[in-house]
């Protein structure tokens, strides 16, 4: 079988970048800043902070980092199945 092409991988890697960083605008943008009154008011309370709050201070963190972990782990099995893989 014929390894797929540099250029699909490269389209595969540009899919995967741009998705994630769209999960993390909306993150720290939207649910940090412009959402952050509306889920103080609708979501609920985690420990004694409002959920709006605590997702500017922490949540857009740990959503940070498990974007990182996530990155890793595709790009490791996109890589793979292109054949670009360490051996």
């Amino acid at each position: 079988m014929e390894k797929p092409s540099a250029r699909s991988h490269r389209i595969a890697c540009l899919k995967l970048t741009l998705t994630l960083l769209g999960v993390w605008a909306f993150v720290s943008f939207g649910c940090s800043i412009l959402l952050r009154s509306w889920m103080d008011a609708n979501m609920p309370m985690i420990g004694n902070a409002k959920f709006g709050f605590w997702m500017a201070q922490q949540g857009s963190i740990i959503c940070f980092v498990a974007l990182l972990v996530i990155y890793a782990v595709r790009m490791q099995r996109l890589d793979k199945k292109h054949g670009y893989g360490e051996e």
